[in-house]
């Protein structure tokens, strides 16, 4: 068996291309702001991509870069001016934050109806009791992915490797939600391997190069490989791509998995928000 690939990068280019068609027939622009604060470089390339997409598909968009040595208060008035502007719909604050920055403090101070990234601890809440609003953008895009391909979660056992607020609790909340059955491992899990090969769906997102190889995967499973390493000068996944992908049924690529859909999900929450703002 060779695993069929999940193209990402044609998929988001799919939801993009419908997104730029909306936003061409509304009378003004929606608008989103990043803040990155720090010099982080995997923020830096990221928050220009987010730039450059927004441009492509007609949305308005400020980034705002701010010094490693920003104080928390800096950082919190500019969020409350964002908060107040008008021509910005969605608030995006680029994570990490430097370590004197209490990061829940400050998404909190973020209007709940400017959360573009779901990230606030009310939508957080509200993704774990199940009732989704806005929710973090890469796992939106795995689900995204998954649907788009036909794949079935609802019954399946799903495992996700790592269980950071950004990716894995909110992708392992949102399987639940579709009535996967869901395991969640993490550095102190034991016999991982063993976990991981009774995964129907296998979601790893841990930043650590090609750790999930092929004697770790179910014949046939699903794998999502959101990890993004580099090594020696080439973006790497964290699970063995050449490998497993003569095991499972379908794979994503890095890149090409799962990155492009993460943008193309914060240009959707983007448009979702200024509907529901401007419609009001």
């Amino acid at each position: 068996m060779t695993a069929k690939l999940i193209d990402g990068k044609e998929i988001a280019k799919k939801i993009r291309e419908g997104i730029k068609k909306e936003v061409s027939a509304m009378a003004k622009k929606p608008g989103l702001a990043a803040i990155i604060v720090g010099e982080n470089p995997a923020s830096k390339i990221y928050v220009g991509i987010k730039r450059r997409t927004c441009d492509e598909v007609g949305i308005y968009s400020e980034e705002h870069k701010l010094p490693e040595k920003t104080s928390e208060e800096e950082l919190l008035e500019l969020i409350r001016k964002l908060n107040a502007d008008d021509k910005i719909h969605a608030i995006l604050l680029q994570l990490p934050v430097p370590n004197h920055i209490n990061s829940e403090k400050a998404l909190s101070a973020i209007a709940l109806e400017k959360d573009v990234d779901g990230f606030s601890p009310v939508n957080i809440g509200r993704l774990v009791s199940g009732n989704e609003s806005f929710v973090p953008c890469t796992p939106k895009g795995i689900i995204r992915l998954l649907e788009e391909t036909g794949i079935e979660i609802e019954g399946k056992n799903a495992v996700v490797v790592g269980r950071s607020n950004i990716v894995g609790k909110p992708t392992a909340s949102m399987l639940l939600n579709r009535n996967a059955t869901v395991t969640v491992c993490h550095s102190r899990t034991k016999n991982l391997g063993k976990i991981t090969k009774q995964a129907d769906i296998l979601v790893v997102a841990v930043g650590k190069a090609n750790m999930i190889t092929k004697d770790m995967v179910k014949e046939g499973a699903v794998v999502i490989d959101v990890g993004m390493n580099d090594v020696d000068g080439k973006l790497t996944g964290d699970v063995d791509f050449e490998n497993v992908k003569e095991k499972a049924s379908w794979i994503t690529p890095v890149p090409g998995g799962v990155g492009p859909m993460t943008v193309a999900m914060l240009l959707e929450n983007t448009v979702k928000i200024y509907n529901e703002i401007e419609i009001k």
